[in-house]
């Protein structure tokens, strides 16, 4: 203990030396950027030796970054977050590698493992790419991701029991303030379903990212508001899941609103109790009667002519409008455009990231809409499985199903054997929220966000520690 303070002083006085001097330097020559200097080293000295308060900044602070290109047109670097995750997975790697800090059976555990052969093979289609360097950066981004927000959160939560909770109310409470500012702007233009796709910038890029965000972490919200605990944090919590909700609705997401639908038919699950068997036995009643069905149900939304607007009623119905509605059909042309491209490279895919730089020539002209283009600056492949799929090949697509499986199975199996219904209610959290991704990536794709990465791996994180201790009540029950 006592060396331990004797290191960090040493540290304060070398921080000291160091900044004065600069800072000094900086005044003489008129250098003004010198000022930064001092905070910039507090946060290396912060995420050397309290690498929790850095992490736990990062989660405040990810709800309301925003990010450089969409602000001046130069790096799409997410301020204050990237920089400070780059330094974080440095400095993390160095402790799991060189140190050992890092609890063997997070670093062992099948849904890390699963992560490690997403990030490998992504890795290897970087080499291959047809855009070697936008597939690199694109893959270490995705590294410095995950590393603080699964391997750190994780290691968080195992650490601590309540670091759980933290986790949800640091990324809930700026949520809901990045809600109120959106909800403030769009106030002044009368709540318009035109207006409801750019309102929320520069905090999020448009509505989508946005609609996604709120459902993912709509179960968090629940949980804090119904769970017991005092009167006067309940209070807060009901008041921040009201102004969450009115957010999702005036987003006019419908992948979002679909998504939610979707994880509250998996909480039915947990509410009437269904065994496994019974859940695959409904699943494959639904998906026989769909399949007998199936030329009906494509006459129908091949009828469907209602179009997007104000009216909620007929936004929800638009849905299923696959003949008119400008927004369905460019998601089929981005689809079909990634389909093709994996027909021509299958195996290894054109190389992450690369997409948007090369669907154009896959389109065709009879499938183009309105809002078509061929400049690749109006999103990627809408989808968090074909994108994939086209860019890193078959396997690239089955690494990641293959994370989703472990998530799904370590869920499921470890649920009933959590020490406490406190427990039970966080894994039931992580658990939906991930849902409504998953069924989100069908129609988007946003894990290359900070915004949607934290609540993703965060969750997941989650779910793999939950699975941890439900193992070592089993192992000392027995």
């Amino acid at each position: 203990m006592l060396d331990s303070l004797q290191t960090t002083k040493r540290a304060n006085y070398w921080l000291i030396g160091i900044t004065l001097p600069l800072v000094a330097l900086g005044v003489m020559f008129e250098q003004w950027y010198a000022f930064l200097i001092p905070p910039a080293l507090f946060v290396v000295w912060l995420t050397l030796y309290r690498l929790d308060w850095a992490m736990w900044f990062v989660v405040l602070a990810t709800p309301l970054s925003v990010t450089l290109e969409d602000l001046t047109g130069g790096s799409g670097l997410s301020v204050p977050t990237e920089p400070l995750l780059v330094l974080i997975t440095f400095i993390t790697l160095v402790k799991m590698f060189f140190f050992a800090e890092y609890d063997k059976r997070i670093l062992r555990h099948p849904i890390s493992i699963a992560i490690y052969f997403y990030l490998a093979w992504m890795g290897l289609t970087s080499i291959t790419s047809e855009l070697p360097l936008v597939s690199l950066k694109q893959w270490v981004s995705r590294i410095w991701f995950i590393v603080p927000y699964y391997f750190v959160l994780a290691h968080l939560f195992l650490k601590n029991d309540r670091n759980k909770e933290i986790f949800l109310w640091l990324f809930l409470v700026p949520l809901v303030a990045a809600t109120i500012y959106t909800l403030f702007v769009h106030s002044q233009y009368g709540f318009t379903k035109k207006t409801s796709t750019w309102v929320m910038f520069p905090l999020f890029k448009e509505h989508t990212s946005y609609g996604a965000v709120l459902a993912m972490f709509y179960p968090a919200a629940l949980f804090l508001a119904f769970r017991k605990s005092s009167w006067g944090i309940n209070a807060v919590a009901i008041l921040l899941l009201v102004i969450l909700t009115i957010a999702i609705v005036l987003s006019y997401t419908r992948a979002a609103w679909l998504s939610l639908v979707g994880s509250g038919l998996v909480y039915m699950v947990y509410v009437l109790k269904l065994s496994r068997s019974q859940v695959w036995s409904l699943t494959f009643l639904v998906l026989l009667i769909a399949g007998l069905n199936f030329s009906y149900i494509t006459s129908k939304f091949e009828r469907n002519r209602t179009d997007s607007s104000d009216n909620l009623n007929e936004h929800v119905a638009s849905v299923t409008n696959v003949s008119t509605d400008a927004s369905n059909l460019e998601r089929i042309n981005r689809w079909n455009s990634a389909l093709r491209m994996f027909n021509d490279r299958p195996l290894l895919g054109h190389g992450p990231g690369t997409y948007m730089f090369l669907y154009a020539p896959y389109q065709k002209p009879s499938e183009k809409t309105i809002i078509s283009t061929n400049a690749g600056n109006r999103g990627n492949a809408h989808s968090e499985y074909l994108g994939p799929m086209a860019e890193s090949g078959l396997i690239g697509l089955l690494t990641l199903l293959y994370i989703i499986y472990q998530v799904v199975v370590n869920a499921v199996v470890y649920y009933r054997d959590l020490p406490t219904i406190r427990h039970q209610g966080l894994l039931r959290v992580a658990f939906l929220g991930l849902i409504t991704y998953y069924l989100h990536g069908f129609l988007n794709n946003f894990l290359d966000m900070d915004k949607a990465s934290a609540p993703f791996w965060g969750f997941t994180a989650m779910i793999a520690v939950l699975s941890i201790i439900s193992k070592s009540k089993g192992t000392s029950h027995s």
